[in-house]
């Protein structure tokens, strides 16, 4: 009797199985590299997230504690990584916003107390979760004109770019006169004086050298060569001028957590202090700014990743579901909306695909925890490059925007001239809105405009006049 011998079945490890690693062609070698190269493209947020949170005081005057602020980013950027991991499985990273961080700093907290502020952000998170659970992202998609999504983009990068030169001391206001012809300067008096002006253009000058060669880690290279020279400057020569964070070496490198931020929230109070319709605009740019900026960065890494089928990001509900409890998990630790960093496309690059790269990412924003007084060595001259360059590198979206049509780049221009101009993402994309609205209106195509659009306008247009009021 001939018997007949079955091929062995291929197992697959647990780890492979849950993660698809075979499928989507990868290894486990790749994914650890993947992970490592993530988290040395994006650690630098560790460092300069708590100088943009710790540059603003809210509206009682007081201001974060540096290594708080540092702890609570290190781990917010771990857990919600993680999460990323295990629920998107997808191998993109989470850390506190660039753009969105400033939108904490310099629009909630001045109108409200700290703890009112990331209240807000709590509930931007829960607004984004609900979103994603029920579709009404999709609408929103839709109401908004694609440009004048990538319109606030690229003026939240001119926006990070001035915040970054007036933090270093590179632009200054002018003095109010009677001769003033010029709202701003470079320098003192037009000059660049002083050691840390130098630190802050040896920073910059090498950043741009790194981000263009492609070098991985550039931004936080340059940020620890630019650290180490303002560190010997200051030993050497003592100079005043660094700012709020004079760069000394603390008397140890690692420490405890300091979790003291975790937890200290007012979810409704700022409706109280800032007012329930500017609370609520301020809301609304949080989601929007959260919301937007978090769909192009995943859309792009996935494509790059070949997760992509049939024009859809293979596990969109879940990858969008986990990013909205980055938001909530930012505002929970003190550190603002967490959100996928660009950078998860440097893993991407080294042959991450799958979310088992995040976890390894997230570990090591864990491992941070321990090493929070290094922050506290940073000042703004080191740090601000980064703003300057990332600002840079946002506005190349400005290619995709059709300046050709003059329905369309004016509001578009709007958005991008008042968000730096007036320091406030909220009133640039207001007027873009309220631009865009009126053109449709004006040449009598109401339908192109929508319920929700116009609803969203008449919104914007009480804030202003709200605020006109009120003056």
């Amino acid at each position: 009797m001939i018997q007949l011998r079955s091929r062995p079945v291929a197992r697959t490890s647990f780890v492979d199985g849950y993660f698809h690693i075979s499928r989507r062609g990868s290894t486990v070698g790749r994914e650890v590299r993947g992970g490592l190269t993530t988290f040395v493209a994006m650690c630098y947020i560790v460092l300069l997230n708590p100088l943009i949170l710790g540059a603003s005081a809210d509206i009682t005057g007081a201001r974060l504690s540096t290594g708080q602020v540092t702890t609570a980013t290190a781990l917010a950027a771990g857990v919600t990584t993680i999460l990323m991991g295990l629920l998107g499985r997808a191998p993109l990273a989470l850390a506190a916003g660039l753009g969105i961080n400033g939108v904490v700093a310099f629009q909630l907290a001045p109108e409200m107390t700290w703890a009112q502020a990331f209240g807000l952000v709590v509930l931007e998170g829960v607004c984004i979760v609900l979103m994603a659970v029920s579709g009404v992202r999709e609408r929103i998609i839709n109401a908004i004109p694609a440009p004048l999504k990538v319109a606030i983009t690229v003026g939240i990068g001119l926006y990070l770019a001035l915040v970054g030169l007036v933090s270093a001391g590179f632009v200054t206001r002018t003095p109010d006169s009677a001769d003033s012809t010029v709202p701003v300067r470079m320098g003192v008096d037009g000059h660049l004086l002083g050691w840390p002006i130098l630190v802050f253009c040896v920073g910059l000058l090498l950043m741009i050298v790194l981000v263009t060669r492609r070098v991985p880690g550039a931004v936080l290279i340059s940020i620890v060569v630019a650290t180490v020279l303002a560190v010997v400057i200051d030993a050497v020569f003592h100079p005043a001028g660094w700012g709020l964070v004079e760069p000394k070496v603390p008397a140890r490198i690692v420490a405890s957590p300091d979790f003291g931020l975790l937890g200290r929230i007012d979810l409704f109070g700022g409706f109280g202090s800032a007012g329930p319709l500017t609370a609520c605009v301020f809301l609304f740019t949080l989601v929007l700014s959260g919301f937007f900026d978090a769909m192009g960065t995943i859309t792009s890494v996935a494509e790059e990743a070949g997760l992509v089928r049939d024009g859809k990001v293979e596990g969109m509900g879940r990858i969008l579901l986990a990013d909205g409890f980055g938001a909530l998990a930012g505002g929970l630790t003190g550190s603002a909306p967490n959100t996928v960093f660009l950078e998860s496309a440097a893993g991407v690059g080294e042959g991450a695909r799958t979310g088992l790269a995040s976890l390894v990412t997230g570990a090591l924003f864990t491992l941070t925890l321990f090493f929070t007084p290094i922050a506290a060595i940073v000042p703004a001259q080191a740090a601000a490059p980064a703003l300057v360059v990332i600002g840079g590198m946002m506005l190349a979206q400005a290619r995709r925007i059709p300046w050709q049509d003059i329905e369309i780049s004016i509001p578009v221009f709007l958005v991008v001239a008042v968000i730096p101009f007036t320091y406030s993402i909220t009133n640039g994309i207001g007027a873009g809105l309220i631009a865009y609205v009126l053109v449709k209106l004006g040449k009598g195509r109401v339908r192109e405009v929508g319920w929700l659009l116009g609803v969203l306008a008449l919104v914007f247009a009480a804030y202003f006049a709200a605020g006109s009021f009120m003056s």
